[in-house]
């Protein structure tokens, strides 16, 4: 079973937070908060997250600074970013936004079903990252033979069963995912990343497919999970 996501929550007024928390709660994730950029990369440093609601304007490291911390380390640049702000200096200011590796940028007051919306496909699209990560460890112990006593005392048959019972369901998952982006017209970043997604699972399925009994490719190679 694949845990709660975690979502961290970067601002440095204490009402902002309770008020992202209350927008946020019916998602039923875990929800982090940090209170300065300094804090926020400080969590990053050993838990992971599904996507980071970034406020601009913080005393002291500001959000666009924070995110450039958060874009030059390799263990977290490939997590979304969504900039909050309460001030709208014309697109140059939101240029910068995306610059800095923002994946949207939402001006204060916001609609809180717009961006608990925003929210729920990224925390979607990492837990369907996740299953699919886990398919491939149980796959790469299948093609290296280990595994334990556990993994020995099935027959590759059925272990080969399972796997392909349980990337399907991830595959059925990620269709419907991607259907609902193209039907609400989803940011392009979205978009992309469940393209990703979608390509590693048809890696992963054939890797899976080539180990099947008469194929005659018993060293099938594993899709890349980057």
């Amino acid at each position: 079973m694949v845990q709660k996501a975690k979502i961290l929550l970067v601002d440095d007024r204490p009402e902002n937070l309770l008020a992202l928390e209350a927008i946020l709660s019916a998602l039923d994730q875990t929800l982090v908060r940090a209170s300065s950029g300094e804090e926020a990369l400080k969590a990053l440093l050993t838990d992971d997250f599904a996507v980071i609601l970034l406020d601009v304007q913080m005393p002291g490291m500001d959000g666009f600074e924070t995110a450039a911390h958060i874009k030059r380390r390799e263990r977290t640049r490939d997590i979304p970013i969504i900039f909050l702000t309460a001030i709208n200096h014309g697109p140059h200011h939101t240029f910068r936004g995306y610059a800095a590796g923002a994946v949207d940028y939402i001006s204060k007051p916001f609609d809180p079903w717009v961006l608990r919306a925003k929210v729920s496909v990224f925390v979607e699209l990492y837990m369907k990252n996740c299953q699919l990560r886990e398919q491939a460890a149980l796959l790469r112990l299948q093609l290296e033979g280990g595994g334990g006593k556990g993994a020995e005392s099935k027959e590759p048959a059925g272990l080969l069963a399972e796997l392909s019972a349980r990337l399907a369901a991830v595959e059925e998952q990620a269709e419907a995912l991607s259907k609902q982006l193209d039907d609400d017209s989803a940011d392009a970043a979205a978009v992309a990343t469940a393209a990703h997604l979608e390509r590693k699972l048809t890696g992963l399925r054939r890797a899976l497919d080539a180990l099947e009994p008469g194929t005659g490719n018993g060293a099938a190679s594993l899709p890349s999970q980057n």
